[in-house]
């Protein structure tokens, strides 16, 4: 049985550009280890926004290293980036970027969704890539949310939509680097839970909305990440209330983490590195 590590709240809140309004939960400047193969992960709203004509969002930036994943649940993202690859995902889809060797992105509301406003609701997820994979090409996968297997829970208990890895005979679209599993749960209040899950690997689980409760007395409520143990190949929780969470899985990559914003690589070297190939141009241009 996973047994818990801790919970992690909600560090602070701040604005991406200014179309994102997230709330840092967890980043390589605090937990990396214990995350290890997840670097970050930013909760943008739950908020409103007022139909606009203007371009809400946040414009130009690299990234070197690692994956980046966008998993909408309201509201619209649109999606550039210097290889080419972009497009515009809405409630239930996935963007899944691998910025490894380098690129320059851009991420604004999508145009439908600025032009008639309402709930805005997503979660960006920071992906780390092995040593030997870091300055592979770079990629984008649009992952629509048809892609996406809906796999109902015993006893009525809800749905997981798995975005990558497997959940019994169900696979996740997603093409990943290393072992991890990333699944979207909607869970009726009044059941427990239990999942197999491989010994070993890091696991945690970031409640959107509603309550758990793991063992006999913690709680963990929206916007908190429960960080469990590796020992052991089963997860338990209680589904205290109607609860909307993610689960991450995955094998640690038992590397050196070396970030300064938005590169992540093994060592100090690298990083300048990083610095450098991105202001002499070597990570290309958006063309529009």
């Amino acid at each position: 049985m996973k047994k818990l590590a801790f919970i992690k709240q909600s560090t602070d809140s701040h604005w991406v550009g200014d179309g994102f309004p997230v709330r840092g939960i967890f980043s390589y400047n605090d937990i990396a280890e214990e995350m290890s193969p997840f670097l970050l992960l930013d909760y943008a709203g739950p908020a409103d926004f007022p139909p606009t004509s203007s371009r809400l969002g946040v414009g130009q930036h690299p990234h070197r290293g690692f994956e980046t994943v966008t998993i909408v649940y309201e509201g619209g993202v649109s999606h550039h980036d210097s290889t080419g690859g972009g497009g515009t995902i809405g409630p239930g889809d996935v963007q899944w970027m691998t910025a490894a060797s380098g690129l320059i992105h851009e991420e604004y509301h999508s145009p439908e969704f600025a032009k008639k406003g309402g709930a805005f609701e997503m979660v960006q997820l920071w992906v780390n890539l092995p040593a030997k994979d870091k300055m592979s090409a770079p990629g984008y996968q649009s992952i629509t949310a048809d892609q996406i297997p809906n796999v109902a829970l015993p006893k009525q208990s809800g749905t997981v939509r798995v975005i990558a890895g497997q959940y019994k005979d169900a696979l996740g679209p997603a093409q990943t680097f290393s072992p991890i599993n990333v699944w979207d749960l909607r869970l009726t209040a009044g059941h427990r839970l239990s999942l197999d899950l491989p010994a070993g690997h890091t696991t945690a689980l970031f409640v959107l909305n509603g309550t758990i409760r793991i063992g006999d007395r913690h709680t963990v409520g929206a916007a908190a990440l429960a960080v469990m143990e590796r020992d052991g190949n089963r997860l338990e929780f209680d589904v205290i209330e109607d609860t909307t969470l993610l689960l991450l899985n995955g094998a640690p990559l038992n590397e050196p983490v070396f970030g300064y914003g938005p590169f992540v690589m093994n060592s100090q070297e690298e990083i300048i590195q990083a610095m450098n190939d991105f202001n002499n141009g070597h990570f290309g241009q958006i063309g529009h």
